[in-house]
């Protein structure tokens, strides 16, 4: 399969899409009956997630497996060094590349719910660039590495430019690339860019986009991942937010606009987090193509 990295050699903008793996196997299906209408919309490469602990690391990997083989679209399996050993590390990155797997989105990750407490020892890693580091040393370059990015900083780093500085510790050991955790003033993008910029990073950084479709859901997952809410979000969606039509069609608007001021601005393409939904990503994205 082809590269992430090959991809931006070619393309000046890329339009991808993330995925997670539904919990039942009812979800499931109903999830690859949907796959058909993502290869519609021809995404330049798809991301799939990896549950808190690597609770559903089998799915991510025959998520991705499927997608690349029955419709041909670079994927790229998410992979959290949480909980597993450095050993188990190991098996899991050689099993991605027993099934051709090329392209790997490599984070630090969550604690699982039942074991809040985790903390990494001897034999785990603790910090992304660690993953980064030692998935780069064992396989070279068979391997496209891309990290996650903080525009508004960590939730455990609240300053910005040492939060920059350890983006760019991503980048020395290894990474290629940067997807970043959703937002939604474009300043903060270019902002964090700029950070960037001046020490030296050159990698793609790609800003991760999320249509507004729950505003009550957004509030509670934003308090909890970091991600600031500004007040214009707070104004347009909160007298709307019983109200599902309303909150789609606001969201719709709201997205296509804050994406039109990034590929103005230079933002070299746009990742959408989908929660695995078509719609309203497919209006979303043709306005903006």
């Amino acid at each position: 399969m082809v590269k992430v990295t090959d991809i931006f050699a070619q393309k000046d903008k890329t339009f991808s899409f993330e995925f997670f793996p539904p919990k039942t196997a009812e979800g499931y299906a109903r999830f690859l009956d949907a796959l058909a209408g993502f290869n519609g919309l021809k995404p330049d490469f798809i991301s799939c997630t990896y549950g808190a602990g690597g609770s559903s690391r089998e799915k991510t990997l025959d998520i991705v497996d499927h997608i690349q083989t029955k419709y041909r679209i670079p994927s790229v399996a998410h992979l959290t060094c949480v909980v597993h050993t450095k050993n188990e590390i190991q098996g899991i990155i050689a099993e991605m590349e027993r099934r051709g797997i090329c392209n790997v989105l490599a984070l630090r990750g969550d604690a699982p719910k039942d074991n809040p407490g985790w903390r990494p020892g001897k034999n785990n890693f603790e910090y992304s660039w660690e993953l980064v580091a030692f998935i780069r040393g064992h396989y070279d370059v068979h391997f496209s590495i891309g990290v996650a990015g903080f525009p508004e900083g960590h939730v455990l780093c609240p300053d910005r430019d040492l939060d920059a500085r350890y983006l760019k510790n991503k980048i020395t050991h290894g990474a290629d690339y940067v997807i970043t955790q959703l937002f939604f003033k474009p300043k903060d993008y270019f902002d964090y860019v700029g950070r960037l910029r001046k020490l030296g990073v050159t990698a793609r950084i790609i800003p991760g986009v999320l249509p507004i479709t729950d505003y009550k859901g957004l509030v509670h997952f934003c308090s909890l991942c970091g991600a600031s809410i500004p007040q214009q979000v707070h104004d347009i969606f909160k007298p709307i937010a019983d109200d599902p039509a309303k909150i789609l069609a606001a969201g719709i608007d709201f997205c296509i606009k804050q994406s039109r001021e990034l590929l103005q601005g230079g933002a070299p393409g746009l990742h959408f987090y989908t929660l695995n939904k078509i719609h309203p990503v497919d209006v979303i994205l043709k306005e903006i193509r």
